[in-house]
């Protein structure tokens, strides 16, 4: 049986990997990577980590904040 890459797999609609700011970039179709950085520095982004001088971000923590944000703008309306 062929082996899939960790890339390929998929975790609630998320790559089964740490994701990058590009990757971020992509999955909300933003404008730049400026805005997730924006988004760290005014820390109301995703929760981001540090490995080395990369920025790193788990799926389930993007995932959570997706859902958080949801849950904020159901409520406000």
């Amino acid at each position: 049986m062929p082996r899939t890459p960790a890339v390929d797999t998929l975790r609630d609609g998320l790559p089964d990997r740490y994701l990058t700011p590009e990757d971020l970039v992509t999955l909300f179709g933003l404008e730049s990577v400026e805005t997730v950085y924006a988004w760290r520095k005014k820390r109301t982004g995703p929760t981001g980590f540090r490995v080395g001088k990369h920025i790193r971000y788990d799926p389930a923590d993007v995932h959570a904040w997706v859902t958080q944000q949801t849950a904020a703008e159901a409520q406000a309306a």
